[in-house]
């Protein structure tokens, strides 16, 4: 039976935004009172909270799927969705949380931290929202987009000041529970400790808490044995013990032997960038089982060799508590001198105002195509705009084509080379497809003509004064003809009439 996990994959799936409404106000006498739909609400998001109570993530190994609820719609009468109910997930102090492709995405140290894991989605504007100047009474609302869906890796590393480090049955567990209260399994086998226990020591002023973590064997740092499991909880200790087995009866080993082997794993260890390696902190040596004569023996004929070595070199023996007040002040000393460094090292926070539209929200990637280039328009903005369409609404539709149109959308598109007719689709992977028809943009700003058409194509019906001029002489000419032709009947007349006479 699983007791103890410090490394575990989230499935997570935030709250979906709801819709907005589309609703027109209506009482006796007002039939049409204007639109009133009210806006739909966010959906929850997946938090997770560094708790202090918490020290393990099996919780999460059983149950790894995790969900928040999905926001309200928008009704009538201006009435706004329910927000979704968000989700809290306590987790231990020193969590590590990572995409799942390893990027560190935030190493929760302080207890209390909070990190949004998976923002909800964001509810959709009901027609009351919608309405301007120009568009009186919106027949559309956007609809709610949906929460973040997918996984993120949670790694738990100890966080302690000291780590005790060993071989196999050296006394760790002995030790911890010799000078702490913590009670951690002991018994006279190899790898007895299968996770991380935690004591906190009392050292006159100085409070400090010090790790026993699995035993370590050569070539942990490759895996071999409990190596990884191990070496990720001392990344963050400032101080390292190593607890060496002087009366060991297996062959081939001795104080000194154990000490390089485990000298060289913590070299071989790569720690993560900005922390420093394990071998340049302070570390102690603790010489163990001295109640036994041979070990004690042997502790005094290596000590010498230890100590010229530069290591601070303490005999010690958990059963008979000998030795432990010394170790334990001494590494309270270490401990207390670390925390005044970090504590000269802390930068000031800056605050740093980056104004909005300093860069771009949007890019557009030309792809080759079988029929063609395909112009793949990718950014928040637009694949959020597109979420939020109803594309069973024209109008909704002519809406979002002119939001792309104030973004530059179109004006980018004509720059990388498209041409009336190209495909153009918004998002990744297998999203919304359009056949491109650009718009006249010139002065758009002053059109009021409704979408489709152009009123700078219709002819007024007012002329102009050498129209009417034109027109005039056209009139005066006219008439002069019409004049001219009834004159020229008239004498043809007369002149038929004196002949008819004449005979």
């Amino acid at each position: 039976m699983v007791t103890f996990v410090d490394t575990v994959t989230l499935h997570l799936r935030a709250g979906k935004g709801g819709n907005g409404c589309v609703s027109v106000h209506r009482e006796k006498f007002k039939p049409l009172g204007g639109p009133d739909g009210g806006n739909g609400g966010d959906g929850g998001d997946v938090v997770l909270v560094a708790d202090p109570q918490v020290t393990t993530l099996l919780s999460y190994h059983h149950s790894p799927h995790r969900s928040a609820g999905n926001g309200g719609p928008g009704m009538g009468d201006h009435r706004a969705g329910g927000m979704g109910e968000p989700l809290e997930l306590p987790v231990p102090v020193g969590t590590v949380v990572k995409s799942p492709d390893g990027e560190v995405l935030l190493d929760m140290v302080i207890p209390g931290e909070r990190y949004i894991a998976a923002p909800g989605g964001r509810g959709g504007l009901g027609n009351a929202a919608l309405a301007s100047p120009k568009r009186k009474a919106p027949g559309f609302a956007l609809l709610g987009t949906p929460g973040f869906e997918g996984d993120v890796v949670l790694e738990l590393k100890t966080v302690a000041d000291v780590a005790l480090v060993g071989f196999p049955s050296a006394g760790k567990s002995s030790l911890i529970g010799a000078i702490s209260a913590a009670r951690p399994k002991i018994a006279d086998y190899p790898f007895t400790t299968l996770h991380p226990n935690l004591g906190v020591v009392q050292a006159g002023d100085v409070r400090y808490t010090v790790a026993d973590v699995p035993g370590l064997i050569e070539g942990a740092s490759e895996g071999r044995g409990l190596g990884l499991d191990f070496l990720r909880h001392v990344e963050r200790c400032s101080a390292l013990l190593h607890v060496i087995d002087c009366a060991t009866l297996e062959p081939g080993r001795d104080p000194l032997t154990d000490l390089d082997v485990i000298l060289a794993e913590l070299a071989a260890y790569e720690v993560p960038e900005g922390q420093k390696p394990l071998l340049e902190r302070p570390q102690l040596v603790a010489l163990n089982k001295i109640d036994v004569p041979e070990a004690r023996d042997l502790a005094d004929m290596v000590r010498p060799d230890l100590e010229a070595r530069g290591f601070r070199v303490f005999e010690i023996s958990t059963i008979a508590h000998e030795g432990l007040r010394p170790l334990t002040f001494a590494l309270a000393d270490i401990v207390e001198q670390h925390r005044k460094e970090e504590a000269a090292e802390v930068p000031q926070e800056r605050i740093v105002i980056r104004p909005k539209g300093s860069e771009k929200d949007f890019t557009v990637r030309v792809e080759g195509g079988t029929y063609g280039n395909v112009y793949r328009v990718l950014g928040e903005k637009p694949v959020r705009w597109v979420q939020q369409t109803d594309f069973q609404n024209e109008e909704a539709v002519g809406y979002l084509a002119d939001r792309l149109e104030r973004l530059g959308v179109e004006d980018e598109l004509f720059r990388v080379g498209a041409t009336p007719g190209s495909t153009v689709v918004i998002g990744e992977g297998d999203s919304i497809v359009f056949d491109w028809e650009p718009s006249i943009a010139s002065t758009a700003e002053l059109m009021t003509s409704p979408r489709g058409t152009d009123a700078r194509f219709d002819r007024s019906g007012r002329r102009t004064t050498s129209e009417r001029r034109e027109q005039y002489y056209e009139r005066m000419d006219a008439k002069a003809a019409a004049r001219a032709e009834l004159e020229e009947q008239r004498l043809a007349t007369k002149a038929n009439r004196d002949a008819e006479s004449g005979e």
